[in-house]
């Protein structure tokens, strides 16, 4: 009877209730900057933001098109603790002040009750390692619009685009589809700066900031070609961090031929293995290699890796600090393909799975569309949580077959009816059994 009690109270950590509450509580510790006595709280405009990406709002229009019915304030109280939720042009003046690092916490918030639900286990790698993946990509883009951490593209005839990007990392495992996300670091240009931020810059801020909030955790980078160089190895061994990471023959041409001469002179070891679906998998490893010849400090481990399935050729290599061997080539390169789950199962779903990443929610004129992607990538964390934690959330994504649907059903409840709690919502989705649960809209 106790192990049921501890379980139904793990369950209800990772309920969406459990989750938002997490979430406002971090909010309400973030400083206002504004100095001035205001009807609506900061807290409220935060939760407002969060609420318009947890719904899947396609636009902050759309979103402030709903905000007065009486139903839409009912739900927001209801479902996100939101006492006053501010219009559209409220909204983006109050956020655009926001410093982003303030919301770091609520993603801190979020992993530490993944970690005591005991979710987080199952994403254990190999000897108690994670692999975290990072990569970075684009998700505003202007020749008009502008703000002043916008990075700057200029063509040659003069022309200017004003461009956002981001630098992700998420907790990937090869066998799980959903993936664990970190507060993202935005690649904008810094204060005081005149040159445009880099992902490689970004990329030191982001693994600082990962090992500052989780100072034990055991992680395994995995990234692409970009980070194999000399001063990020240096800079992950800093930070007590592991790594796997591709690598190409024209960006690493000093490696590759070390490579090739120990394959002439028969010092790297190969082998070939069939498994039972008639798969072949072909390996090749050497370890204690230079990773170039300007830092012939840095030795890294070098594996190369053939597969062949049905007629399909694949090809990978990568280098990783962990001693090869026949042993464990094979975890290794399961490791260094799942970084391909922040492309898939992160980037893809935020453009096109209902959470608009290209979408321009407002630009502001200093932090607005920072604090929007964090706002956006919190609501995603938040579902990727309830997906591997709350039984409820599964039953109402199993019976609307697709999370586009899902959104869409979920959108419809909060328009139509008075929606006492997430539970009930969810419940409703699942067993189509209304009741007193919802109670509808008259018209």
């Amino acid at each position: 009877m106790e192990q049921i009690l501890h379980n139904q109270k793990l369950q209800k950590s990772l309920s969406a209730e459990a989750l938002i509450s997490r979430i406002r509580s971090a909010f309400q510790d973030i400083p206002d900057h504004r100095a001035d006595i205001c009807t609506i709280s900061l807290t409220d405009a935060l939760m407002s933001g969060f609420a318009i990406f947890g719904l899947k709002f396609p636009s902050l229009l759309q979103y402030d098109q709903k905000r007065t019915d009486p139903k839409t304030q009912h739900n927001l109280k209801a479902l996100y603790g939101i006492e006053n939720a501010p219009c559209d042009t409220q909204m983006r003046k109050i956020l655009d002040g926001v410093n982003p690092d303030e919301l770091r916490p609520a993603f801190k918030n979020i992993f530490s009750v993944v970690q005591r639900g005991k979710k987080l286990e199952p994403y254990v790698f190999m000897d108690g390692y994670y692999l975290v993946s990072t990569d970075g990509s684009g998700y505003l883009s202007s020749d008009k619009i502008k703000c002043s951490q916008c990075c700057i593209k200029k063509s040659r005839d003069g022309k200017e685009t004003y461009y956002h990007q981001l630098l992700s990392a998420v907790i990937v495992h090869p066998d799980k589809k959903q993936v664990l996300s970190f507060a993202p670091e935005p690649i904008n240009k810094q204060d005081g700066e005149t040159k445009n931020d880099c992902e490689r810059n970004a990329s030191k801020r982001l693994l600082s900031d990962i090992r500052a909030d989780h100072p034990h955790l055991k992680i395994i980078n995995v990234a692409d070609s970009l980070s194999a160089n000399a001063p990020y190895i240096r800079y992950l061994k800093s930070l007590n961090m592991r790594f796997i990471i591709g690598v190409k023959p024209g960006d690493h041409k000093y490696l590759f031929e070390i490579v090739e001469e120990s394959v002439k002179n028969g010092t790297i070891e190969e082998f070939e293995e069939v498994d039972n679906n008639g798969i072949v998998r072909r390996y090749r490893f050497i370890n204690n290699v230079p990773l170039n010849k300007e830092n012939s400090d840095v030795c890294v481990n070098f594996l190369e890796y053939w597969e062949i399935n049905k007629g399909k050729h694949l090809h990978f290599s990568w280098i990783t600090d962990f001693t090869l061997s026949r042993d464990n080539v094979f975890m290794i390169m399961k490791g260094g393909r799942a970084r391909w789950k922040i492309e898939n199962e992160t980037f893809n779903t935020l453009k096109n799975q209902g959470y608009h990443l290209e979408h321009n929610y407002g630009h502001g004129e200093k932090n607005l569309t920072t604090i929007f992607l964090l706002l956006m990538m919190l609501s995603f964390l938040v579902d990727q949580v309830q997906e591997i934690g709350c039984s409820m959330f599964q039953q109402a994504k199993q019976k609307e077959k697709s999370k586009k649907s899902l959104w869409e059903s979920i959108r419809a409840l909060f328009r139509c009816f008075y929606v006492a709690s997430w539970y009930d919502l969810f419940a409703s989705l699942t067993y189509n059994q209304f009741g007193g649960k919802l109670v509808p809209i008259c018209p």
